[in-house]
């Protein structure tokens, strides 16, 4: 019988979600990736292939019945679900004032419904117990201008995590949070493609960060799959920040 474990990682398509996914198939977990790009997703999980075994789900993780058709395929496939990597997200940007109603469901919808209908499900599949890893923010403690519904849903996934943890640590299954900094992404850099001085700006970003530089993918994977492991067993409810000491540098 295969005792390999399983994850399943999404918005695991590129950035920090294909990180991720690339270092739990370097240690022998087999993976799901669940991503809206399809294409993406396939791409992603032909070069994990050769690590371990890996499959593409498309899906958008604010509809039911797409959350629940991922955790389903998952364990069909794979014979168990061990873990769930909630990375999938999008940022609309806009003050209050700014936002349409239309904006800020759409925002609330990925990011927290979506991190609550894959728990929902992936919890009711984690029979042996597993761990749930919710990739959060640092918005979820400090803000920049034009980030309203970006900020209050990375935040929410803060106050998730700690009721998972704690109405289903019965169960065997540990949740924790990951808050990333500035990390080098295919979203970081179309992002700086659009300011007025680009290697200004990334200039400025480098020197608010006293580790004296900003994280990779790896960074945030390493800490999922630390959190994710038997290592740590006893850490559940709690928020890794993971941003080379910016926000307690003070930005």
């Amino acid at each position: 019988m295969d005792t390999r474990r399983s994850v399943l990682v999404t918005g695991g398509a590129a950035g920090i979600g294909a990180g991720i996914a690339l270092r739990f198939a370097e240690a022998g977990y087999a993976v799901a990736i669940l991503d809206l790009d399809g294409e993406g997703g396939r791409a992603a999980a032909a070069s994990l292939e050769k690590l371990s075994p890996c499959i593409a789900l498309r899906g958008d993780i604010s509809e039911e019945k797409d959350a629940r058709a991922a955790v389903e395929e998952t364990v069909r496939r794979f014979g168990r679900l061990d873990v769930l990597v909630n990375n999938a997200g999008i940022e609309v940007s806009g003050s209050v004032s700014q936002l349409t109603s239309s904006e800020w469901d759409r925002q609330i919808a990925v990011n927290l419904r979506g991190a609550y209908l894959m728990s929902k499900y992936a919890i009711a599949a984690m029979k042996r117990g597993g761990s749930i890893v919710n990739i959060s923010s640092v918005h979820a403690f400090v803000s920049w201008p034009g980030c309203a519904a970006y900020d209050t849903t990375k935040s929410g996934l803060i106050g998730l995590t700690r009721a998972m943890a704690l109405d289903h640590g019965r169960d065997g299954i540990r949740v924790n949070a990951i808050c990333p900094g500035y990390i080098d992404t295919p979203l970081m850099d179309r992002w700086l493609s659009a300011v007025p001085d680009r290697e200004e700006v990334l200039r400025q970003i480098v020197a608010s960060h006293p580790a004296g530089r900003i994280g990779t993918p790896r960074d945030v994977a390493e800490a999922a799959f630390f959190l994710a492991s038997d290592a740590a067993s006893f850490i559940s409810g709690t928020s890794l920040v993971v941003d080379g000491a910016m926000t307690v540098a003070g930005h």
